[in-house]
Parts: structure tokens; sequence; C-alpha cells
């Protein structure tokens, strides 16, 4: 079973336009604590198969695909959490600029790994500060093991809470047990990501308009 809350979006639609290339890149940053499931959530979706134990190897992945018959380039960055780590210090500004959508995960067996999270959100919007109109960062909350029920110590309310104040998207899923459930996490990221791009163009092209139109009306004036 795969638990979602949608990110509210102010784009009426997910898709890039017919006009736009025919190839798209998106680079996804995986954040959160130690031994939530990371690497483990990476790997199903890009191979399909779980493999549960992992060394500490910060990583790179490209894989390619096709979404709604459009070639997707995915750049996923599988983070290492840093050892005595403060809330200044969790992620560094290469990978903040690095990203165009994160994907922030907790264990919902793990309490401190929920708290991990918190902050990283907190620090994502801190350091992405858009332009009037664009004030949706591409954020997907994922609790993972949810195949591990008997252990939970984050409940799923608490987790669409988080998600819907901070205005992000909300998974629950297990990366031991589903890749449909891993797929839709990094496909939703994607239409984020779209819709965040379509916004960005749609700001851009306002504020063209706004100058020209002020230079020109300046221009009558005179």
């Amino acid at each position: 079973m795969v638990v979602q809350v949608k990110q509210n979006v102010q784009s009426s639609s997910g898709k890039m336009s017919d006009n736009g290339p025919q190839k798209l890149e998106a680079n996804i940053l995986l954040l959160g604590a130690e031994n939530v499931g990371k690497s483990a959530l990476t790997v199903r979706f890009l191979t399909r198969r779980f493999i549960g134990e992992y060394g500490s190897i910060e990583s790179i992945y490209n894989h390619s695909d096709r979404v709604d018959g459009r070639e997707i380039c995915f750049n996923i960055w599988d983070s290492l959490y840093p050892q005595n780590c403060d809330l200044h210090g969790c992620i560094s500004e290469k990978q903040l600029r690095w990203a165009d959508g994160f994907i922030l995960v907790y264990s919902i067996c793990d309490r401190a790994s929920f708290n991990v999270v918190r902050q990283q959100v907190q620090q994502i919007r801190q350091f992405k500060k858009l332009p009037s109109g664009m004030d949706k960062v591409p954020i997907i909350i994922v609790g993972n093991k949810r195949d591990l029920q008997h252990r939970r110590t984050v409940s799923s309310e608490e987790g669409r809470l988080l998600a819907m104040s901070a205005d992000c998207g909300f998974f629950e899923t297990s990366a031991a047990e589903t890749y449909h459930g891993v797929l839709l996490v990094f496909h939703e990221v994607l239409d984020l990501i779209r819709e965040a791009r379509t916004v960005k163009k749609g700001v851009g092209i306002k504020g063209i308009v706004r100058t020209m139109s002020a230079v020109f009306g300046k221009r009558r004036n005179e």
C-alpha cells in the first residue's frame, strides 16, 4: 500500500508544452538520516530490485526513461548524512544549487529521522528564495519501511501534517515490498519539477512584459 498527499500546485498541468524540448533532465537529491533506505529506494527505482544492505557510499546515478512519451534523464544524487550534523550543515550549498527537486526520506520506525526531515525542509526553503509567484519548491517527503508496521514510531498522520504544513508531496511506502510505490515517488517529483519550470518560465515572461511596458510607456509620456 502507498499513501500519498499531493502538493498543492498552481499550474493546472504537469505536462511540458508540446513545443518544449524532447529530452528533459531532472536533478533529484535524496536526503535524510542514515539507515532510512535512501539507497534502497534509489536502486529499487533504477533496477526494480531490492537490496537491503549498503555501505557508506555517496553516488550520483544517471537513468534515462520515457515518461508520457518524452525522454527523461534522471540524475539522482544519493547523499550521505554528515556525521555531527547540525541544522546549518545537513545539506551543502553545492547540493542545494544542483538539485531541481528533493526527496526527503525518513523511517517510520525512527522518530529522530523524522525530525531530520523536518529540519531539512526548513533549510531547503530558506535557501530556495523564489521570485514572487514561484513559491513551490519540488519536495516529496517519504516515510519508508512501511512493511515494519510493528516497529512504527511515526504515524501516517504526522507525516501528512508535516507535508501539508510545508506544502510538500507525501508518500508512505516500502522499498522492500513494492517497486510501483517507489516509481510513483520519482514520477511525482518529476511532475513537480516540470510544473515549477513552467511557472518559472511564465514568471520570466511576465517580468519581461512588465519591463517593456514600463519602458515604452515612459517613452510615450516623454
